[in-house]
Parts: C-alpha cells; structure tokens; sequence
C-alpha cells in the first residue's frame, strides 16, 4: 500500500518497471485519476482545465510512464463528454469495476454499416496502457454495402468506437526504449458487430461541463504539452544532484517560460468558455505551435546537458538514464512531429 502521495515510494514502483505494480494501479484507482475529467455525475472528479493540467504535469514529474499512462487514459475517458447519455451511463455507472478507456488514435480499421449496428475489424498500433484498459477505443473508416462512405467534402468517412476489452485482442508489441510501462500495445478486432450507440464524434459533446467545450485538438495539445515540462522537472532535478551549471539554468528558465505559457492558455481558454467566446483557428494553430516549439527546445536543453552528466547517468540503475530513454520515446509520438 502506497502511502497518500509518497514521492519516493511512488517512483521506487515505477522506476524500471515495464508494467504497473498491483500497488500503483490501486494508488490510481484510489485516487480516481483516470477520472480526471469525468463528471462527478459519473463518479469523476470534474477537475478544471487547469486544475488537470497541473495534476498531468506532477504525475510527469513523478515518473514518466504514469504521466503519460494517466494522462492517455484519462483522456480516452475525457470521452464519455462525447457519447450517448444511455451509453455513458452503461459504460461508466454500471460497470463494478473501475473504468480505464484508451486506443488508438490512427484510423487502421474498417466499420462496415448494417442497419443500426457496425461490424468493426481491423487491427490498431498504439494503445497506451493496454493492459489496464476496461475499453479500447479506435477509429475506423465507414464502409455501406461494401463501399467506402465518404463526406461532403470527398474525404472518407469516420466514426470513433468505444469497444468493451472481452471484444478485442491485445497484441504485446510495445517494445520501446522508454515509458515501458505505459504498455502502449496493438489490438486487434475481427468481425465485431457493435451498436451504433458506442460510436461517436471528437467535436460532438453531450454533456454541459467546460471541459467539454475545449476543441479535441487543443485538450489533446495541452494535455500532452504539460507532460514533456513534466519529465523535464524531474531530469533537472535529477541533474541537479551531479552538477550545477549554466546548462541547467538554460532548462530551468525553459521550463519557466514553458509553463507560464500554459498557464496563460488554461485561463484564457477557461475565460473564453466562461464569456462563450468562439475558438479561433488561428488560436488554436497558435497552441500547437508553441507545443511543439517548447518540446523542440526541451530536447536541444536536454542533448546539451546530458553528455556533461557522466557515466553515472547512463547506467541502467540510475534514474537520468530512464528520464532521458522515457522522455525522447514521448518524443516520436506524432501530435508535435507533424510537417
């Protein structure tokens, strides 16, 4: 049992860990974090945009695997905004277990319509903490009588499904250097035939809450964002305890900057849903910018540290070393690498 929020008993579970102690994952659970943003309605903890972000950003600090795991998750589960009241319900208040969602976000699959029902197939990379999920989440091309669907602009037509873990096949396939114990497995389904009830939309919300009034790709931006300041945090406190010179200050005036900036976007996104202001394109296209710029600029702070860290650090026992592998594998995933 994991003492409330005890720092080191916390990172001594996770550190080179490659899945997630029984004790962590009730650590998560009694805390309910992968409910960060679900209702209270739902038994969540409806925590405000800034209030999650910070709460992201510690768990990153922490251990770079949780961050991410948590984070992944909780906001697969950010998604019960996004479905059916009767559905939500089923997922979320009838289920005696705690519910963890999570997938994919590639469209690596088929759903072919059938009246009210889907029968969904294919096979998914990339679902962060597969082995903790309770529901896996994917997007899948819509076929009718065998053709694709398409919308008004020509561009295939897709739909977002939320699929219960007995329908789907994990594939242990995550072989990364870092964040090993995020688990982010492929899945597969073959010939599931689901009611249309658990597909949804990313921009369509039906239920009143803030949070649910941010656009998909600026939570997902945000949200992410707070994870690699996260893991910088604790690099440079890691660093710290080696050597202390100008290098280090060069990250610690990034990591300033960075979340400070953060912390201007969360109020202004929360003063923009307060007044019902609408979310420009360019403001959006501006949060993404600065993401992948700050992420940009963490790495070139970190590659200039790390070789004036010594061997110490490169040791597989020592905690720099999974920082840098955790944090240059959250590096290749695609939301901030896009040309």
């Amino acid at each position: 049992m994991i003492k409330k929020n005890n720092l080191q008993e916390l990172r001594k579970h996770c550190f080179g860990a490659t899945i997630f102690s029984s004790e962590i994952l009730n650590w998560i659970e009694e805390k309910n974090l992968w409910n960060i943003w679900v209702p209270k309605k739902y038994d969540g903890l409806e925590l405000s945009l800034t209030e999650g972000l910070n709460q992201l950003k510690e768990l990153a600090r922490i251990d770079a695997s949780l961050g991410w795991t948590i984070t992944l998750c909780s906001g697969a589960n950010y998604f019960i905004g996004n479905l059916e009241p009767q559905t939500a319900q089923k997922i979320f208040l009838e289920n005696k277990s705690p519910v963890c969602l999570g997938g994919s976000g590639g469209v690596f699959g088929t759903a072919e319509k059938q009246g009210d029902y889907y029968i969904i197939a294919g096979k998914w990379r990339y679902a962060t903490g597969a082995p903790y999920l309770t529901h896996f989440t994917l997007n899948a091309e819509i076929l009718e009588n065998g053709e694709q669907v398409q919308n008004d602009d020509g561009s295939p037509k897709v739909l977002s499904f939320v699929v219960p873990l007995k329908e789907v096949e994990i594939i242990e396939d995550w072989n990364t250097m870092g964040l090993k114990a995020s688990a982010t497995h492929s899945f597969k389904i073959d010939e599931l035939k689901l009611h249309k009830s658990f597909s949804f939309l990313y921009n369509e919300f039906y239920l009143p809450q803030p949070i649910f009034k941010i656009p998909f790709s600026v939570f997902a931006d945000l949200t992410l964002w707070v994870n690699y300041i996260g893991m910088a945090e604790h690099f440079l406190e890691e660093a710290h305890k080696i050597k202390s010179n100008q290098m280090l200050d060069d990250l610690e005036n990034s990591i300033s900057i960075f979340n400070k900036k953060i912390s201007h976007y969360a109020q202004e996104i929360e003063r923009k849903i307060t007044n019902g202001s609408y979310f420009k394109t360019e403001f959006i296209e501006e949060i993404h910018a600065e993401a992948s710029n700050s992420v940009k600029k963490l790495s070139e702070n970190i590659i200039k540290i790390y070789p004036y860290l010594g061997v110490k650090a490169s040791r597989e026992n020592h905690p720099l070393n999974q920082i840098f592998l955790d944090y240059f594998t959250a590096t290749q995933h695609h939301i901030f690498t896009k040309k």
